[in-house]
């Protein structure tokens, strides 16, 4: 079972925000509310208001930092909030709040839980942040937010742009990504229901990715069914699987609309990087006669469902530090050892077929000078090791991202950036 104290800590602070003493001041003050909050979630939080609560927070907490790590095309910031210690922990996990602008209800969970977070005098609370750095990209999508989009200005969904990064949002996460080295990335989003087939208040998914490693695998499953489910069920909410339709009377499976291993999409991307990843998605659609009479109650559902979830996640990054660390770490490592198959398709339910499976993968792959110009810098944002070699470059694929090589450079690859010709003498 998860623990109790840090998130029954968590909660309290949700719903009686404590009296504490910021470090710039010696007096008391209170912690900030979101335009979500204030309205008792008549509307949802506004990009002024997100900017002045975060502004608040980062004034209030020496303990707290805000960093602006993108531009959008229409001048919004894209930021990462920064909780902890300052220094690094055993873990970080990193909160992706709606990449998808029309998909509000985690953004505002994400920034009630920041709150809640920076704000915790409790003992338990600071003893997790003392171990724990938590990382929040409170709107990955501002634009898109903004306009009530799930693409990003350009219409681009951005989960869909984890491999090509050709979006300001894409790249900017991939730095993070790259830079932070999560060992758990979180990505909340919403979803439409079809009653009576696909209709739970929370749905989530681990990475189906074939090229996630076993440790990190299995991690991510225990994220799912040990702890954000049973804590989302604890608080009240149904839970299920994403993208899988089920019977209603019997529970079984009938077909699965969504939710496979492409590795553009953030939650697989995680797994390929070593990192435990899940997405959650909660219900839009009004449940109950109250709902549909109140937008504000459906609202509220959908915030207070995400924040449940929350809980299990922060429950399963306390219990389990020590094997998360040790599952992302052996995964990191065992690039260099340069062992093994690369998928090129395929998933966790649906096994890759002979064409899809690179059995001895070339030991790396060459770029000619125009192509080496071309995805030079979305190789580093990546995190991909790269040597020059005359006007070109040469990748190895003996190295941490060893699935990530022909997976952005293999032409045989699903979403390849470019079709780089594998090297026959390493």
């Amino acid at each position: 079972m998860r623990p109790r104290t840090l998130v029954l800590a968590v909660a309290t602070a949700l719903a009686a925000p404590l009296l504490v003493t910021p470090a710039s001041a010696g007096a008391a003050t209170t912690p900030p509310r979101t335009g979500f909050e204030t309205t008792n979630g008549a509307r949802w939080t506004t990009q002024p208001e997100e900017q002045d609560f975060l502004a608040r927070i980062d004034r209030d907490k020496h303990d707290v930092s805000i960093d602006r790590i993108g531009t959008t095309k229409q001048n919004r910031p894209l930021q990462l909030v920064r909780i902890g210690a300052g220094h690094r922990t055993a873990n970080t996990v990193l909160l992706v709040c709606s990449q998808h602008g029309d998909e509000p209800s985690g953004r505002d969970a994400c920034l009630s839980r920041t709150r809640d977070l920076a704000y915790a005098k409790d003992a338990a609370t600071r003893a997790f942040l003392a171990t724990t750095t938590v990382l929040v990209v409170p709107t990955a999508n501002p634009d898109g937010r903004a306009a009530d989009t799930r693409g990003n200005s350009d219409g681009v969904d951005i989960n869909r742009d984890h491999m090509a990064l050709k979006t300001a949002e894409g790249r900017a996460l991939a730095a993070v990504i790259r830079d932070e080295r999560p060992e758990v990335i979180y990505d909340l989003h919403e979803y439409g229901a079809t009653p009576p087939y696909y209709d739970k208040d929370l749905f989530d998914l681990w990475p189906r990715n074939l090229n996630t490693d076993a440790a990190v695998h299995k991690e991510a499953r225990i994220l799912s069914g040990r702890h954000v489910r049973p804590a989302a069920e604890e608080a009240g909410y149904s839970t299920g699987t994403y993208g899988i339709w089920t019977d209603p009377a019997t529970g079984e499976p009938i077909k699965q609309v969504a939710g496979d291993g492409q590795e553009r999409i953030l939650r697989n991307a995680s797994g390929v990087k070593h990192s435990v990843g899940l997405l959650i998605e909660s219900r839009v659609d009004p449940l109950t006669d109250a709902e549909k009479a109140d937008e504000a109650y459906n609202n509220r559902r959908r915030v207070h469902s995400q924040l449940s979830a929350l809980d299990g996640l922060f429950g399963f990054t306390e219990e389990r530090a020590g094997r998360i660390a040790a599952a992302t770490a052996a995964a990191r490592r065992a690039g260099h050892a340069d062992r093994g198959p690369v998928y090129l398709g395929g998933a966790d339910n649906d096994p890759a077929e002979p064409a899809e499976t690179l059995q001895d993968p070339p030991c790396g792959y060459l770029l000619d000078a125009a192509q080496y110009a071309e995805v030079q810098d979305e190789l580093r944002l990546h995190g991909v090791a790269i040597r020059s070699r005359g006007d070109g470059a040469f990748v190895p694929v003996k190295q941490t991202m060893r699935a990530l090589v022909p997976l952005l450079l293999d032409e045989r690859a699903a979403y390849h950036l470019v079709k780089a010709r594998p090297a026959t003498d390493c």
